[in-house]
């Protein structure tokens, strides 16, 4: 979920092994596999060979509809085309390709119909609040605690649950559909299998699947009495199965490869992004810094959450089941285009330039709760807010407090993750478009008294889902020695303690 024009530093990793030959492109002997990265603002692509080195990228950018307050959707099929025309871009250099391996944006919800292929409605994306009334009411009537104790997921307008059964009441034809054993709902991972197979495979993994709160992950089943709960027809559901599954086949015309090829993994995109980091037991965390952020660390066992993050499955394969905390926020990165719009900077990019003008944001602080709170606070009616100002701030001092923003969302799920785990964290390791911000890393760095090792390769969920994949197919599951950069924390305490204060204190006027 990469948020665009926040990068200002150059990676150092973009050494694809392309050599020309006239105007062709030499094709690997080496297998490769094609990982697909599909995020909410834009899917990518890369051609990845056994130890982990990149080949070749391309990308496609996508735009989110906003039709209503609180609401937020975008065009299935322009999802799917986006993946097509990274896959045609690829596909002349596509020649060594033995699997291809997929990670997506999570939490979205695509219905379509089982006999035209077609989406019967847009995809009610992840961050969209159209069932937060319906969440309200379930909350009420006291069904929190039930639903944690099945999913590791309190209830939420974020997950696809509460949006399918919205769609049932609220989307013409949707009912009728599953009355007729012809409505297909899936996330994002079975929506592009399904069209990149033909429609022969209707499946999704555990990893997104855990995140639809329709799922049982202890027994790693749908749950009939969820599916009840929240009014999903758990008959249109995808059959889950394990991330690193036989998925499928890719089907003749389907895109530019031929006919054939094994989709070999699949996996939520901020699961792939640890799998990429190479964690594969508990200890260190990961950031994925976009649209909106994740952090994810592995626990030993199933694990419920007492101060306000997720139990999720990280991912399954043939070593079992490896359980997650997790913290969501939903508006993170997309802070510094929203207030790169007020301020009229132009971009991300601009406006962090501008914050680089001043020292500090003097006692201003922006809470971004443009859709709600995510982790840990989980407020839905929470508004954005700018609180601080006086007769001497400047847009500056705005842009400054945009930045810290970001860091500070972080760093409350970072300290909320330490108070579950029971012990300090040793680092972060981060990913996403936003992490390419040198003066944001510093400043999380700082935030946390926690060092941020950066990882200088942009497609690590990419990298994660192609080394779920090799490992799929016997090869051993590698993610390449690239280099990183680390952020130490250069930050008086005194500072750091008044910033979140600060900050505390704005989230509690947000709140209100």
């Amino acid at each position: 979920m990469a948020v665009q024009g926040i990068r200002p530093v150059a990676r150092r990793h973009r050494r694809a092994r392309q050599s020309r030959h006239g105007t062709g492109w030499q094709v690997s002997a080496a297998p490769l596999v094609l990982a697909i990265d599909q995020g909410t603002t834009n899917t990518k692509a890369v051609l990845v060979d056994a130890s982990g080195r990149i080949n070749a990228r391309a990308s496609a950018p996508l735009t989110t509809s906003y039709p209503n307050p609180g609401w937020a959707e975008q065009s299935a099929e322009a999802i799917w085309d986006s993946v097509r025309k990274v896959i045609a871009e690829l596909a002349p250099q596509a020649g060594g390709v033995v699997a291809i391996s997929l990670a997506n944006q999570r939490e979205t919800l695509v219905l379509w119909d089982a006999e035209t292929g077609k989406p019967v409605a847009p995809a009610i994306i992840w961050q969209c609040r159209r069932s937060a009334a319906d969440c309200a009411r379930l909350h009420a009537e006291g069904h929190d605690t039930r639903v944690v104790e099945l999913t590791g997921l309190g209830i939420n307008p974020l997950f696809p649950a509460s949006k399918l059964g919205w769609a049932m009441r609220n989307i013409p034809g949707v009912a009728d559909l599953a009355a007729q054993d012809r409505l297909r709902a899936g996330t994002v991972d079975a929506w592009l299998l399904w069209n990149l197979t033909g429609g022969a495979s209707f499946l999704t993994d555990h990893s997104n699947a855990s995140r639809t709160q329709l799922f049982d992950t202890d027994k790693l089943e749908w749950s009939a009495e969820l599916c009840e709960l929240f009014g999903a027809p758990i008959g249109a559901l995808p059959r889950p199965v394990a991330s690193d599954a036989e998925f499928g086949l890719t089907a003749d015309g389907a895109t530019a490869l031929p006919a054939g090829i094994a989709i070999r993994a699949m996996m939520g995109d901020s699961h792939a992004a640890l799998y990429g980091h190479g964690v594969r037991a508990p200890g260190p965390v990961k950031a994925t810094f976009g649209t909106g952020s994740s952090l994810m660390t592995l626990t030993p066992q199933r694990t419920a959450s007492r101060h306000g993050l997720s139990g999720t499955i990280a991912w399954s394969d043939r070593n079992g089941t490896a359980h997650a905390l997790e913290g969501n926020i939903t508006v993170s990165a997309q802070a510094a285009a929203f207030m790169a719009g007020l301020l009229g900077t132009g971009n991300a990019q601009a406006l962090s330039d501008l914050a680089q003008t001043v020292e500090s944001a003097e006692g201003v602080a922006f809470v971004p709760a443009l859709a709600g709170l995510g982790a840990p606070h989980w407020d839905d009616k929470a508004t954005g807010l700018v609180t601080g100002m006086t007769h001497g701030t400047k847009p500056a001092h705005l842009a400054h407090a945009t930045f810290e923003a970001i860091a500070q969302q972080i760093a409350d799920v970072f300290a909320a993750m330490e108070l579950d785990v029971g012990h300090p964290l040793a680092d972060l390791r981060a990913d996403g478009g936003a992490s390419g911000n040198a003066f944001l890393m510093q400043l999380q760095a700082d935030l946390l008294d926690r060092p941020v090792l950066r990882a200088e390769v942009e497609e690590v969920g990419a990298l994660g889902a192609a080394a779920m994949a090799f490992a799929a197919l016997g090869h051993p599951a590698q993610v390449a020695e690239e280099s990183t950069t680390r952020f130490a924390p250069n930050m008086a305490p005194a500072t750091r303690e008044n910033l979140r204060d600060v900050w505390a204190k704005a989230i509690a006027r947000a709140r209100a």
